[in-house]
């Protein structure tokens, strides 16, 4: 039998703290969930790779490093909303639902976001309901959120999304320009998001948040 508890502690040991990563919460939900079981099956064996996983469509499950650090800008306390968009098989989404009082993951592959509910289901994640729909679209009679993440590059964020903010709300999303990226953490005030820069990371740009190719004068 493989061991994969032993990869999930190596995983936090190797990719995760030497990232300053040190949030308790994050810790604890990285050690915990089963992140093999959210991955296709053929892929099992490269569930705990420092690299983005390829899950096909332009879409890819983000590396830990990646996810830790987003998750630790956003710093989510356990009384908050979490929209999770982009959650591909789940596995986001059950690392949140440890440290957030509830998630709404967001998926707009319908075979995907049927598995994502069911592993969601089988670790335990009661807090956290798989929504079915565009990504582009978030999921507004759930909201307003505390807190939004998005699972995969951007280069455009729609605002139906940031509308689903609260005031005061964050929101971390993976800025991508040409093959370098930036993950930016927003700030929502007085209706206005504020954008700063966090630290450097890359993965596709998720298919309806790509640059306007409208420009006007």
């Amino acid at each position: 039998m493989r061991d994969f508890a032993s990869r999930r502690t190596m995983m936090v040991d190797t990719q995760v703290r030497p990232s300053d990563v040190t949030k308790f919460p994050i810790i604890d939900a990285m050690l915990t969930v089963p992140r093999e079981n959210f991955v296709p099956s053929a892929q099992r064996e490269a569930a705990y790779m420092g690299e983005n996983l390829d899950l096909g469509q332009g879409r890819v499950m983000l590396e830990p490093r990646t996810l830790a650090k987003m998750l630790d800008a956003l710093a989510i306390g356990n009384g908050e909303l979490v929209l999770d968009l982009g959650c591909s098989m789940g596995y986001s989404t059950a690392v949140i639902a440890h440290m957030a009082e509830a998630v709404v993951a967001v998926e707009e592959d319908e075979t995907m976001a049927h598995e994502a509910q069911e592993a969601l289901l089988a670790v335990g994640a009661d807090n956290a309901l798989v929504h079915h729909g565009p990504l582009t679209e978030g999921a507004p009679k759930h909201g307003p959120y505390d807190v939004i993440i998005v699972e995969g590059g951007v280069q455009n964020v729609p605002q139906a999304l940031t509308d689903q903010l609260k005031d005061g709300g964050r929101i971390a999303c993976l800025f991508m320009e040409g093959a370098l990226g930036e993950v930016r953490l927003g700030h929502k005030r007085d209706g206005i998001v504020s954008w700063r820069m966090v630290f450097n990371a890359s993965a596709p740009v998720i298919r309806g948040f790509e640059a306007d190719s409208v420009f006007s004068l």
